[in-house]
């Protein structure tokens, strides 16, 4: 392995580690899949990008949206937290039960 020091404009730094820790990634580690995605493919293969802050806000309306609708249609909108983690509990103890026997 080598080093390679490069250059880059403070704030676009400072974008690019947010966006790789949102990709799961370090800075370095982003860097070299990009230079050996180059070099095999001979061009500016892939794009990555990350959901707007809107975008998330959208799908995760859209999911809660889709989780009441659920829920009205098996008729548990109405139950509280605890009824939840009851239903919870007994589920998870009839699994424990079906795989002990």
């Amino acid at each position: 392995m080598t080093s390679m020091t490069i250059r880059v404009d403070e704030q676009l730094k400072k974008s690019f580690d947010v966006l790789c820790d949102q990709f799961g990634l370090s800075n370095t580690a982003a860097l070299n899949l990009f230079m050996k995605a180059v070099v095999r493919e001979r061009r500016i293969p892939f794009e990555i990008k990350a959901d707007t802050e809107e975008e998330i806000r959208r799908r995760g309306w859209e999911a809660f949206l889709q989780m009441r609708e659920t829920a009205i249609k098996n008729g548990a909108a109405d139950m509280t937290l605890d009824e939840i983690n009851e239903e919870i509990r007994a589920s998870r103890n009839e699994n424990n039960t079906i795989r002990s026997h």
